[in-house]
């Protein structure tokens, strides 16, 4: 469903569950280079006992896809205001709001300017954290396939090989990303994930360009979000779901908890699970967000 942005932008919407009226809904918001069709394994579950709404970002998916401010600054200001005016139009008073990779820093970013929206943070292996150490034996190595993807492409935006691959694209994310066809197996026996991967980021790459405008390497935002977490109001919960075979920097947990002394802060980690923690354990992870959202109503 097409919900109309700010300057006529349009955010591609999915709400399951919209009867269910009497509890806080869950907004959910995908990380880079996703979609709304990556919730598959979580949508039922979650909706069970409360609206769930999940949408494309500006910029990815089937939402519009307009030119961001260049500026780290600017371009994180467009995505926040483009999810608080899709959330004017959709009438939410407040939200469960969970966000994972990108979209958890865009959910903090969001939680930072309206605190007054959102009833309890959800992070799922938030991107963008940390500040970038200056001792480079501290950097965690990033993922085999995203070293692949850089060789390839140098300095161009990171997704630009999908696109340059036209008809092989799909093959491309199934020879770069062979693990989620088998994340998503129990849906799709056939390529069904890597083809809605390919067309999630087929098109202009506008959402992409912001990013890559926040980012100083793929790890790392140029406005980390550590430096900002305590700007958030004290009254609002927050939880931190990592993998624990992330490459994600999971000691950002700890470190959030020290800088919201006197708020909730809550982090942990899901056995078996790398970055795609909903996909990677869906169960473990639905139960953990159940949990989650049974604490607020």
């Amino acid at each position: 469903m097409w919900k109309p942005g700010s300057s006529s932008n349009k955010i591609w919407t999915v709400t399951v569950s919209p009867e269910l009226r009497d509890r806080t809904p869950l907004v959910m918001v995908h990380g880079f280079g996703g979609g709304v069709g990556l919730w598959i394994l979580n949508m039922d579950s979650l909706s069970a006992r409360r609206t769930l709404h999940t949408f494309d970002l500006l910029g990815f998916g089937r939402s519009s896809r307009p030119t961001f401010p260049r500026d780290p600054e600017g371009a994180e200001d467009e995505f926040v205001t483009s999810i608080e005016t899709w959330r004017e139009t959709m009438g939410i008073p407040s939200m469960i709001l969970l966000g994972h990779s990108l979209g958890g820093f865009l959910a903090t970013s969001y939680s930072i300017k309206y605190p007054e929206r959102v009833k309890h943070l959800i992070l799922v292996d938030p991107w963008g954290f940390p500040l970038r150490p200056t001792d480079p034996s501290e950097i965690r190595a990033p993922p085999t396939w995203f070293k692949a993807v850089v060789s390839v492409l140098g300095r161009s935006n990171p997704l630009a090989v999908l696109r340059v691959a036209g008809p092989w694209g799909p093959g491309l994310v199934q020879r770069f990303r062979p693990d989620f066809k088998r994340k998503f197996a129990d849906f799709f026996e056939d390529d069904t994930i890597s083809e809605y991967i390919y067309h999630c980021n087929a098109q202009n790459p506008s959402g992409e360009t912001a990013f890559k405008a926040m980012m100083e390497s793929f790890g790392w935002a140029r406005r980390p979000m550590l430096e900002r977490i305590h700007l958030i109001r004290k009254d609002v919960p927050i939880t931190m779901i990592y993998g624990a075979n992330t490459w994600i920097d999971t000691s950002t947990g700890k470190k959030v908890k020290m800088q919201r002394p006197d708020s909730y802060v809550r982090d942990m980690e899901i056995e078996g699970a790398s970055h795609h923690v909903y996909a990677d354990q869906p169960h473990i992870f639905n139960s953990v967000v159940e949990e989650i959202c049974d604490s607020v109503d």
